[in-house]
């Protein structure tokens, strides 16, 4: 069976027959679509900010669970934290329009603080399960971080 007839029909099996999958298609779609809006666009730095915020929440949880320090107030805490930040970047491009209107100077470093700080803390959360990076990312994040800091 092929992965996309498998998935539609998992997917089928969840949620129910076609009109639901349809609405559910539907409002997943206008959703993506307002938030890309409000983000700025679906461009590369948005991408890697949010492959950062997801492989935080992973790598934190992973190693939470390695140290039997799981904590649910923690992890909901650490998305509502995750949602504010994208709200700050919807904010910055607001900034951006009223300011310039052109060029996304306040979403770019808005983007670089928040990118560096995550990806800092993925590379603690792997330290955590053993997983050791390369010097260099780690100088590279730390120099993302400063950007935006306005180093």
């Amino acid at each position: 069976m092929e992965i996309n007839k498998l998935g539609l029909l998992l997917v089928s099996a969840a949620i129910g027959d076609k009109r639901t999958e349809t609405i559910l298609g539907s409002v997943t779609s206008l959703v993506g679509i307002i938030a890309t809006h409000f983000l700025g666009g679906w461009d590369t730095a948005l991408k890697v900010m949010v492959y950062l915020m997801v492989a935080d929440y992973i790598s934190g949880l992973l190693g939470a669970i390695k140290t039997k320090t799981v904590n649910s107030e923690v992890m909901f805490w650490g998305g509502i934290r995750k949602a504010i930040v994208l709200g700050v970047i919807a904010l910055s491009v607001l900034l951006d329009e009223f300011v310039s209107g052109q060029s996304p100077v306040f979403r770019t470093l808005v983007i670089y603080f928040y990118a560096g700080r995550e990806g800092l803390s993925v590379i603690e959360n792997l330290g955590i399960l053993g997983v050791p990076l390369p010097g260099v990312i780690t100088q590279f994040l730390e120099q993302l971080k400063e950007k935006g800091d306005g180093k």
